[in-house]
């Protein structure tokens, strides 16, 4: 028996949409925040309403009703519910933004929820009793007879395969309908990102944010953070999964400093973004199995200005991550490149993001070498602290790695396979 959020009755009937938001959702929104409200509408109603009662059911008919026609467009519609935001797949629904319910859901153990596209309306109402069970009661007895709950819909905390059970274990936490994060949606996202960008020359910011909400989303699902390292052959290491996994190690690492979370995730951004100027090297390059000629090696060292001139280029709002792309490969001691006319300090993000880099690098396999083990890599870190890398910055990393050595959930083949992603 596990304490969930109490809410009393009176607090679901006052949080309902705002009567004009409503009715503007409904005649002007797009069908998912069109369901949210249904949906919203449909728990305050069962809430004053017993079973078999007219309105109950007028409610959830309409919100069953609701989920269908969102359906006819996308057969398995997927939530996110990130506190603040709500996500629809990749994208926020800006017009739900500070809705009440995304972080009452969340709060209620619902970040993550899909649908099949075979639900019935039967599974329907079961799915939204256990949902206001969740939100209404104290505690959730799991020895009480209750309808097994719809196969059709999947709905609970948002964890890395395998590691969100051993930490609800620790934490006793009541067992949930718990969706296995693959990330298999943001690395698609990520490649399509820089495809867009080879091809259009402009950065799809919006989803780029979306990644990194949901990162931040599968670091923060379970009792205690966890740091999702991406590892699927199929996706080119460079260009995919070491952006994703350099923004959850800077997002780790800037939380682990005390970064509050608007930082966090603005170096998250950085992280995702900051070797985007290598989608302007042939591939032929980037994955030399052995040594760079001179002349390879200057295209590859131009990565970091063409990186910035993109991400400026793109939106202005992205200074930050501009200023990182151009910098991520700087040291303190004026090595590194690209050489400025005059030696600066780099700024705190580039500085924590080149850790972050070097880190996934060293331990991830490359065309011309195998993957070092990662107390190999701390200790190089280590070592160049004070000429390469920012010595404050190099110990908070090496004691959150070490601290935080069973948080690691490395996402795999495996996972995929386990998930129906090798297919």
């Amino acid at each position: 028996m596990t304490h969930l959020l109490i809410l009393p009755i009176h607090t679901l009937l006052t949080c309902q949409p705002h009567a004009t938001l409503s009715t503007q959702l409904f005649m002007a929104s797009p069908d998912p925040a069109r369901f949210l409200t249904s949906f919203a509408q449909a728990l305050s109603t069962m809430v004053l309403y017993g079973d078999g009662h007219p309105a109950r059911e007028r409610a959830v008919d309409a919100s069953y009703g609701q989920l269908r026609d969102l359906q006819a467009a996308s057969p398995r519609p997927q939530f996110s519910f990130l506190g603040a935001e709500v996500l629809f797949g990749q994208r926020v629904l800006r017009e739900l933004k500070e809705w009440d319910w995304s972080a009452r859901l969340a709060h209620a153990g619902v970040q993550r929820l899909e649908f099949a596209d075979d639900v019935t309306r039967e599974d329907y109402e079961a799915f939204l009793e256990e949902v206001l069970a969740r939100l209404t009661l104290s505690a959730i007895d799991t020895s009480t007879a209750r309808p097994a709950r719809p196969t059709g819909i999947k709905f609970g905390a948002i964890g890395v395969r395998g590691m969100t059970d051993a930490l609800a274990a620790d934490a006793g936490a009541l067992p949930t309908a718990t969706i296995s994060y693959t990330l298999r949606e943001e690395a698609e996202t990520v490649r399509w990102v820089h495809r867009e960008v080879q091809e259009h020359g402009q950065i799809p910011l919006l989803e780029a944010e979306s990644v990194v909400r949901s990162l931040s989303v599968a670091m923060h699902a379970d009792s205690e953070i966890v740091i999702p390292l991406v590892q699927l052959k199929e996706f080119d290491q460079y260009t995919t999964t070491h952006s994703l996994n350099v923004a959850v190690l800077s997002m780790a690492l800037a939380e682990f400093i005390g970064l509050g979370p608007r930082d966090v995730r603005a170096f998250g951004t950085a992280g995702l973004l900051h070797d985007l100027g290598k989608v302007r090297i042939p591939k032929d390059i980037l994955n030399k199995p052995g040594k760079l000629s001179d002349a390879e090696w200057q295209v590859m060292r131009r990565h970091p200005t063409d990186g910035a001139k993109l991400i400026i280029e793109s939106d202005r709002n992205l200074d930050l991550a501009s200023v990182v792309a151009y910098e991520h490969h700087m040291m303190l001691n004026g090595g590194g490149y690209p050489c400025p006319h005059f030696h600066r300090d780099c700024h705190h993000a580039s500085k924590l993001v080149h850790i972050c880099d070097v880190y996934d690098a060293l331990r991830t396999n490359r065309p011309y070498r195998d993957a070092w083990e990662a107390e190999r890599v701390i200790a190089h870190i280590q070592a160049g602290a004070g000429p390469d890398f920012d010595p404050e910055l190099v110990k908070a990393f090496a004691t959150m790695m070490r601290q935080w050595e069973r948080r690691l959930a490395v996402v795999d083949e495996k996972t995929a396979v386990g998930q129906g992603l090798g297919e």
